[in-house]
Parts: C-alpha cells; sequence; structure tokens
C-alpha cells in the first residue's frame, strides 16, 4: 500500500474504538455514578446536563470538597 492508503486504513480503525464505550470493569463507585447520572438524565430530560448539573448529581451522591 501506499503511504495515503495506509493513512486511510489506520483513521477507519480508530474511528472504529471508542474507548468510552470500551468494556472494563467499573469500580462500585463509578457504577453508582453512572447509575445516578443516567437517573438524572431521564428525569431531567436533559442529554447534554451542564457542569454545574453533574457537580449537582455528584454531591448528591455524598460527595463534598474538603480542605487540606
Amino acid at each position: 500500500m501506499n503511504n495515503s492508503a495506509d493513512a486511510m486504513v489506520k483513521t477507519a480503525r480508530r474511528r472504529n474504538i471508542d474507548p468510552t464505550t470500551c468494556e472494563r470493569d467499573y469500580s462500585s463507585e463509578e457504577r453508582e455514578f453512572m447509575m445516578a447520572y443516567e437517573a438524572y438524565k431521564r428525569s431531567s430530560g436533559r442529554n447534554f446536563p451542564t457542569c454545574s448539573e453533574i457537580l449537582e448529581v455528584v454531591r448528591n451522591l455524598g460527595y463534598s470538597k474538603t480542605t487540606i
């Protein structure tokens, strides 16, 4: 293959790999957050919550900022 054909193959392969959907073992905390996040999206009707809304989900799970 020539260089442009090689580049097209590599680009096509790269497009098929989505790191956000890779199967892996999530921790219980990660699963809890993902479920709370999905529940928030369903209840609010917002597919793309703002950072403030995501922070609200995190706080509702009991997380808070601590100072050192």
